[in-house]
């Protein structure tokens, strides 16, 4: 998640880190044994496909017993290679670059910048951040995309996560999620359209990405307030964000008052 403060007027803060609690040492060790391991084994024998990607199209080759790790490619290669040798798909729709990351995981069980732990430091932190306090922890990487209408920029790990989505990857969302938590220093509009894209490329039922961002406007209400980006968004309006913000922000309060209800029985 990202701190109640912001770097400038409309820039998020570093993330704060969360609680020992949630680091149980087993889940640390777990999810390490998962970066440190290829999801697929050394000898990678089965067919290769040809997946071409994207409105102008990259091509792209990746062993059919990996991809079949997704439920999306396991049931697409099932049916459509069921009597063909043509082991071709393609996926005009999608980023070249997000499915780059895409197979990045499904062979390796992370995607550029890796998520490695600090032991020193009992913490997790990106693959070349080296400069913590200019760059939001990942050192030279651009924490954005920019990809075929949307309009503008959008969080890198906010895309990946609705691809893991499609794909079927749950543990790519959670992978996804934690490496966003690292974030600092991102501007309003480019949270407002990040928010925006998980909203319409999420199930409503999700209750982790859309509920991060729910709880990072609330968190710096101060700086979204002032903001004339949010102004126009929610003027424009259009998303299920803002009644969800909405939602949220009455049972915040809500928390507030039972709180001083304990103290001092009253009402509001």
């Amino acid at each position: 998640m990202f701190k109640r403060s912001f770097q400038s007027k409309d820039r998020a803060g570093k993330s704060v880190k969360p609680s020992k609690r949630s680091f149980r040492d087993h889940q640390k060790l777990k999810l390490q044994q998962t970066l440190d391991s290829p999801l697929v084994g050394s000898t990678l024998t089965s067919p290769i496909v040809t997946l071409v990607v994207g409105h102008e199209p990259r091509i792209f080759a990746a062993h059919e017993n990996v991809l079949s790790l997704s439920p999306f490619f396991a049931a697409a290669l099932k049916g459509q290679f069921y009597e063909s040798s043509a082991k071709r798909v393609a996926l005009p729709d999608e980023d070249p670059q997000i499915f780059s990351c895409i197979l990045e995981y499904l062979y390796k069980g992370d995607y550029y910048p890796r998520l490695l732990f600090n032991k020193r430091h009992a913490s997790f932190e990106l693959e070349d951040a080296q400069d913590l306090q200019n760059l939001g922890g990942r050192g030279s990487v651009e924490p954005t995309i920019c990809i075929a209408g949307a309009g503008g920029a959008l969080l890198k790990d906010t895309v990946i996560y609705c691809a893991a989505e499609r794909y079927g990857l749950e543990e790519l969302k959670r992978l996804a999620l934690r490496k966003q938590g690292l974030q600092s220093g991102i501007t309003v509009d480019v949270i407002l359209r990040s928010a925006r894209y998980a909203y319409d490329n999420t199930p409503d039922s999700d209750s982790k990405l859309r509920a991060h961002y729910l709880a990072l406007i609330i968190r710096s209400r101060k700086t979204f307030k002032r903001s004339g980006t949010m102004q126009l968004e929610m003027e424009i309006g259009g998303s299920k964000l803002f009644f969800d913000l909405f939602v949220a922000m009455c049972n915040h309060v809500d928390d507030i008052v039972d709180i001083g209800n304990s103290r001092s029985p009253k009402t509001i």
